[in-house]
């Protein structure tokens, strides 16, 4: 890279990296100066029981892709619940969670959980018309999805899917973020 005249390179006084990267603590403690928006991933397993079992998931690795055609991306951990259903079923929704819906994220963060019908039962919703997953009332913004490629990266599977159907209801509210590991609102 050029310089300016009269300005020379300073030295990389920073440690070399790593061949294989960053140690995971370092990676995650860099990460969470990232504040991110806080979705929930919802997807219905018609095959689990007499009338299928309503998935979801708490996600803050989640963005635009494309606007032409409308794409978004979400990462999901290899092998979860929501992995191995999002593999086989195709159709999904995202409800972008409002900062009143900090409890929503919670219990839908949680790990080795026995069933997500319990998570939803208390939780205002409907059921989208496309996607028949579930979508989560009050949310500042609701999205189907079509699975259009899943790519695997490291421990995580990437699902970007196309967006089918994307409504914005009517609130005042803010958006639920995510900052040095806690939820927060934004003022």
């Amino acid at each position: 890279m050029a310089h300016p005249v009269g300005v020379t390179a300073e030295p990389d006084t920073h440690h070399e990296g790593r061949p294989e990267g960053v140690a995971a603590d370092e990676f995650r403690a860099a990460l969470t100066r990232l504040a991110a928006g806080v979705v929930l991933v919802t997807a219905h397993d018609p095959e689990d029981g007499p009338r299928g079992e309503d998935v979801g998931m708490t996600a803050t690795a989640f963005v635009s892709v494309s606007l032409e055609p409308p794409l978004v991306m979400v990462s999901v951990r290899n092998g979860s619940r929501m992995d191995d259903l999002l593999e086989r079923q195709p159709l999904w929704a995202v409800s972008v969670l409002a900062e009143g819906q900090r409890p929503i994220a919670g219990r839908f963060a949680m790990k080795g959980r026995v069933s997500d019908r319990l998570l939803f039962a208390d939780v205002p919703h409907e059921r989208g018309a496309i996607s028949g997953a579930l979508l989560i009332e009050g949310a500042l913004a609701v999205l189907e999805c079509r699975t259009e490629q899943r790519v695997v990266a490291g421990d995580h599977t990437l699902v970007i899917g196309r967006v089918l159907r994307a409504a914005t209801p009517a609130t005042e509210s803010g958006p639920l973020a995510y900052f040095r590991g806690r939820y927060r609102h934004l003022d």
